[in-house]
């Protein structure tokens, strides 16, 4: 059954059942009103207000467009939270009214038979199913969202009926669409990269003017790619790893084993080197420059070797013979039109359905920027007239968008935040704990939403579906991700933000004094922390979320904060060695801890034991380090449900895991890791499993099957392990199981048929996996099976044999790293 009919039933019952109760729960309330104030019972007071609140829910719901799934969601989940509510009402009703009541409900649900898991599976398939749509090109994965949740642009009576008329269902196909308005500048750039005597363009614009599309567009330009033989995007923005970008040119200039650098001196001298002694056409492009003094690390000289800089300050590119500085155009009032209808309709011109005169002065208060055409279209679209009478107001008000004002583009872009409900505004905000124009785990940011913010999983990756559609972040995914995100893991999702949204999202969360704000951000990188700060060290600080961004620290170097009421810390640091702040043991509230190293090197991390007194501490992730030893630090792992390691080594520092709460444990790019530590199994309340990407597991412990409430397990890109425990057999609530990538191994345990639950089994790229044991034809719950094409008959005659049911997906091979560079 369709997602939006199973969310109609749903809406019509609770609707009967509001017109059914509401009448005698007033009547009751109205009389227990004449009793005295000692006699009256507060539940006819309650109920009768969550009827109330429960018939405006219903409004709302019916009044939603069926297109608008984030909203449908939303309002399935809300619906099914107030019919629980009022199940308890009911059971603390007397026992005259209650047995009414009972009979009430019966009939209702007799009428209207659906349950609370069939809307919950139909949410799993109309939402979830399409995230696992997203791919690794930003732009598509907007565009795809933005397709499932539009809906009638005006009022139900001012469009027809007919799906036709939905024009966000008709995107036209093609890239040209992601470039409009720049096929002119792409031009003028490829005649200045062709001049033999140009060695360096730079591409200046403000915040939002398009140049990242530019570049991109060039970069998939036939003509630069046949010119260059090697084309390389690199963004660099406002605190670069300037030695971490270094090490990327030489692998994807050079194409050999780099030499240790010492630092991005000694990398910079040792690339030019290399580059004088070859002689390959070259074109490298540096996003998003901020600074003179960055950018000349990152020049070189060579034969064939040409760089594109892009930035806001054009004095940022250095002035000499062989440089060319190229101004690029805000669009013209044609081709900024043809981008705002395609953000906000689908289609490059205004449909018919649309009020023309509308359109043309929204889209003419966004100046002509790209950033402003592309955000406020998109929180346009699907939404009633009223918002766009109101968003026309809002702008009209704006300074005008120049170099100067940039407060006039903050206030334009605010408008788009306008559409958000209060949660999606405050999650919104929250983006502004993460740098710019940087790939971050999804899970990073939806842990804080659900341990802080008090969202339930699904509702969290709503938010952030919700906010890729609107354009408000990227996001991309790696291959093969959309089960895992099923079973509550967005451990293979990724989100970025434009620099000038986060710019957006710090300046709406920085409006109280620094000691009362909900939120205490670094914007960027420093050596230290902010003097404004440290000025008030003494003051207890109102933040709930932290964000601290600096270079290496030393215990000393940290003053003795007070943060009482933080539940979220995100520590980001670039350096070889970092010691934690002294003043976390204080955080006793403390819920979601992230430690990120943005270096290129791994990096000793100090002051472990500060972590000790937290015991309300929750989610724990950890990036770049070299795992610090946790064995005194017990209680405070006691109630961690979530523990995530990603590019770590020293995970022998791990500890055995008894009588712990651990629900979620992520392993990834640990390169040290040959054997996958026994006390990690010791985790009896997991629910999710996951090792990837270490390419030295050549074992699991056979302790594996002690993980008996276990419902996802994900042993990918493991090209070193050989086999199997036979203990897989005792996950009897298995319903996912992914070994895809894992090369080394030959055969599955006789063991596996034994999983009696599983629904999902993801085995692509096996390759020395030729024959499945007999006992798979057990697996009578299995649903789907992604494998290569050499196994997939085995899987045919399985299911032929024994299990009608099993879809067998043949894959092609698209493993690849090319997510890590920055």
């Amino acid at each position: 059954m369709p997602f939006f009919t199973q969310g109609n039933r749903l809406c019509d019952r609770i609707d009967a059942l509001l017109k059914s109760l509401t009448p005698a729960i007033r009547e009751l309330y109205l009389s227990d009103l004449k009793l005295p104030k000692d006699q009256q019972n507060p539940i006819f007071d309650q109920f009768h207000k969550t009827l109330i609140r429960g018939a405006d829910l219903v409004k709302k719901c019916k009044n939603s467009g069926s297109f608008n799934l984030f909203a449908n969601y939303s309002y399935a989940v809300e619906l099914l939270k107030l019919e629980k509510e009022i199940n308890v009402y009911m059971a603390s009703l007397p026992a005259h009214i209650l047995l009414d009541a009972r009979r009430l409900m019966a009939d209702i649900k007799k009428r209207y038979p659906l349950d609370a898991e069939e809307i919950n599976r139909g949410l799993n398939e109309s939402i979830f199913g399409k995230a696992s749509g997203l791919t690794n090109d930003p732009s598509q994965n907007a565009l795809m969202l933005q397709q499932i949740g539009s809906h009638d642009l005006f009022d139900g009576n001012e469009m027809e009926e007919d799906d036709s008329t939905y024009p966000s269902r008709n995107f036209v196909p093609g890239k040209s669409q992601f470039f409009v308005g720049l096929e002119k500048s792409v031009g003028d750039l490829k005649k200045l990269l062709f001049q033999s005597e140009v060695s360096v363009v730079g591409v200046q614009c403000m915040g939002g003017g398009g140049k990242t599309t530019l570049a991109q567009a060039l970069c998939n330009d036939p003509q630069i790619k046949g010119y260059f033989g090697n084309v390389l995007f690199i963004t660099v923005s406002q605190s670069p790893n300037l030695k971490g970008i270094l090490e990327i040119m030489w692998e994807k200039i050079v194409g050999r084993k780099r030499p240790e650098f010492q630092n991005a001196e000694d990398a910079h001298i040792k690339l030019q080197e290399q580059l004088l002694r070859q002689s390959k056409p070259t074109l490298v492009i540096l996003d998003d420059v901020w600074s003179r003094a960055d950018l000349e690390k990152l020049l070189f000289e060579g034969t064939e070797y040409k760089t594109l800089i892009s930035t806001r300050d054009s004095s940022t590119i250095p002035r000499n013979s062989s440089t060319r500085l190229y101004q690029l155009p805000l669009l013209d009032r044609e081709d900024a039109l043809s981008l705002f209808c395609f953000w906000t309709f689908g289609q490059t011109s205004i449909p018919s359905t649309a009020d023309a005169h509308l359109v043309l002065q929204v889209q003419a208060e966004c100046k002509g920027l790209p950033l402003a055409l592309k955000v406020i279209g998109s929180s346009l679209n699907g939404v009633p007239r009223v918002a766009w009478e109101s968003a026309k107001n809002k702008l009209s008000k704006g300074e005008s968008i120049s170099d100067y004002h940039k407060e006039g583009l903050l206030r334009c872009l605010k408008t788009s935040i306008d559409f958000l409900d209060d949660v999606a505004r405050e999650c919104f905000l929250d983006l502004g704990a993460f740098p710019e124009d940087k790939k971050i785990c999804a899970d990073a940011l939806l842990n804080i939403w659900v341990y802080v913010r008090k969202l339930d999983w699904n509702d969290a990756l709503v938010i952030l579906l919700e906010l890729a559609r609107r354009n408000l972040l990227n996001l991309t995914s790696n291959p093969g991700s959309g089960a895992a995100i099923s079973y509550g893991s967005a451990s293979e999702l990724y989100f970025s933000q434009h620099d000038v949204l986060r710019d957006l999202a710090l300046h709406l969360g920085c409006q109280d004094s620094i000691v009362q704000r909900k939120r205490l951000l670094m914007p960027r990188k420093e050596d230290g922390l902010p003097g404004k700060w440290e000025l008030l060290n003494d003051i207890p600080f109102n933040a709930q979320l932290v964000s601290i961004h600096t270079g290496r620290m030393t215990e000393s170097q940290w003053p003795e904060f007070n943060f009482p009421r933080t539940e979220a810390l995100v520590l980001l640091f670039t350096a070889n060695e970092y010691y934690l702040p002294p003043f976390i043991k204080s955080m006793k509230n403390l819920k979601s801890l992230m430690v990120l190293n943005c270096g290129s090197k791994r990096a000793m991390v100090k002051g472990v034991d500060a972590l000790s007194s937290l015991t309300q501490l929750k989610s724990v992730r950890l990036e770049r380090l070299i795992v610090p030893s946790t064995r005194k630090q017990g209680r405070a792992l006691q109630n961690i449900e979530k523990l995530s390691l990603s590019l770590c080594q020293g995970l022998g520092n791990i500890p055995t895991f008894n009588n712990v709460k651990l629900k979620d444990f992520n392993l990834d790019h640990c390169s040290d890791l040959e054997e996958v530590p026994l006390g990690v199994c010791h985790m009896p309340l997991a629910l999710s499993w996951s090792i990837t990407n270490c390419h030295l597991v050549h074992k699991l412990p056979d302790e594996l099957g002690s993980l008996s409430s276990l419902k996802m397990l994900r042993l990918s890109a493991l090209p070193g392990l050989k086999m199997l425990p036979a203990s897989i057999g005792k996950l009897c609530e298995l319903e996912y199981l992914d070994i895809s990538v894992c090369e080394g191994l030959k055969e599955l345990p006789e063991e596996i048929g034994q999983l009696k639950k599983l629904i999902k089994f993801d085995m692509r790229e096996c390759s020395r996996l030729r024959k499945l044991p007999r006992s798979v034809c057990g697996l009578i719950s299995l649903k789907h099976v992604i494998c290569d094409d050499k196994i997939g008959n085995q899987w045919l005659r399985a299911r032929a044999f024994s299990i009608p049911e099993l879809t067998v997906e043949i894959a092609e091979a698209q493993f690849s790293l090319d997510w890590l560079d920055e």
